[in-house]
Protein backbone atom coordinates (compact mmCIF):
# COMPACT_ATOMS: atom_id res chain seq x y z
CA UNK A 1 0.00 0.00 0.00
CA UNK A 2 1.36 3.37 -1.00
CA UNK A 3 0.93 6.36 1.32
CA UNK A 4 -0.89 9.22 -0.32
CA UNK A 5 -0.42 12.86 0.65
CA UNK A 6 -3.84 12.80 2.35
CA UNK A 7 -2.85 9.74 4.39
CA UNK A 8 0.38 11.43 5.45
CA UNK A 9 -1.47 14.60 6.48
CA UNK A 10 -3.90 12.55 8.55
CA UNK A 11 -1.05 10.67 10.23
CA UNK A 12 0.69 13.92 11.10
CA UNK A 13 -2.54 15.42 12.49
CA UNK A 14 -3.08 12.35 14.66
CA UNK A 15 0.51 12.40 15.91
CA UNK A 16 0.28 16.07 16.82
CA UNK A 17 -2.94 15.51 18.74
CA UNK A 18 -1.66 12.60 20.83
CA UNK A 19 -1.61 13.09 24.58
CA UNK A 20 0.60 11.46 27.18
CA UNK A 21 -2.45 10.28 29.13
CA UNK A 22 -4.34 8.67 26.23
CA UNK A 23 -5.98 5.29 26.58
CA UNK A 24 -5.90 2.57 23.97
CA UNK A 25 -8.83 0.70 22.44
CA UNK A 26 -8.76 -2.08 25.05
CA UNK A 27 -8.88 0.41 27.93
CA UNK A 28 -11.68 2.32 26.20
CA UNK A 29 -13.64 -0.87 25.62
CA UNK A 30 -13.36 -1.76 29.32
CA UNK A 31 -15.05 1.54 30.27
CA UNK A 32 -17.52 1.74 27.39
CA UNK A 33 -20.47 0.22 29.25
CA UNK A 34 -20.07 2.66 32.14
CA UNK A 35 -19.71 5.57 29.70
CA UNK A 36 -22.89 4.50 27.85
CA UNK A 37 -24.89 4.08 31.05
CA UNK A 38 -23.89 7.55 32.25
CA UNK A 39 -24.83 8.95 28.85
CA UNK A 40 -28.26 7.30 28.92
CA UNK A 41 -28.85 8.41 32.51
CA UNK A 42 -28.42 12.02 31.38
CA UNK A 43 -25.23 12.44 33.38
CA UNK A 44 -21.96 13.78 32.03
CA UNK A 45 -19.79 10.85 30.98
CA UNK A 46 -17.32 13.34 29.48
CA UNK A 47 -16.60 14.70 32.96
CA UNK A 48 -16.54 11.30 34.67
CA UNK A 49 -14.48 9.56 31.99
CA UNK A 50 -12.67 12.24 29.95
CA UNK A 51 -10.10 9.83 28.54
CA UNK A 52 -12.86 7.65 27.10
CA UNK A 53 -14.48 10.71 25.54
CA UNK A 54 -11.15 11.75 24.08
CA UNK A 55 -10.55 8.28 22.67
CA UNK A 56 -14.03 8.15 21.11
CA UNK A 57 -13.33 11.44 19.33
CA UNK A 58 -10.18 9.94 17.81
CA UNK A 59 -11.13 6.33 17.12
CA UNK A 60 -13.93 5.55 14.69
CA UNK A 61 -13.91 1.83 15.57
CA UNK A 62 -14.53 2.48 19.26
CA UNK A 63 -17.06 5.19 18.41
CA UNK A 64 -18.95 2.65 16.28
CA UNK A 65 -18.90 0.19 19.20
CA UNK A 66 -20.21 2.91 21.50
CA UNK A 67 -23.06 3.76 19.13
CA UNK A 68 -23.96 0.07 18.77
CA UNK A 69 -23.95 -0.32 22.55
CA UNK A 70 -26.21 2.72 22.94
CA UNK A 71 -28.62 1.30 20.37
CA UNK A 72 -28.69 -2.06 22.15
CA UNK A 73 -29.26 -0.48 25.56
CA UNK A 74 -32.04 1.73 24.20
CA UNK A 75 -33.72 -1.26 22.54
CA UNK A 76 -33.46 -3.28 25.74
CA UNK A 77 -34.96 -0.53 27.88
CA UNK A 78 -37.75 0.09 25.34
CA UNK A 79 -38.67 -3.61 25.37
CA UNK A 80 -38.84 -3.74 29.18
Amino acid sequence: MKLTPDMLRQMVRMAVRTRPDEIDCQECFEELDRFAELHLAGKSPEEALPLVQDHLKRCSDCRDEFEALLDALRATSAAA
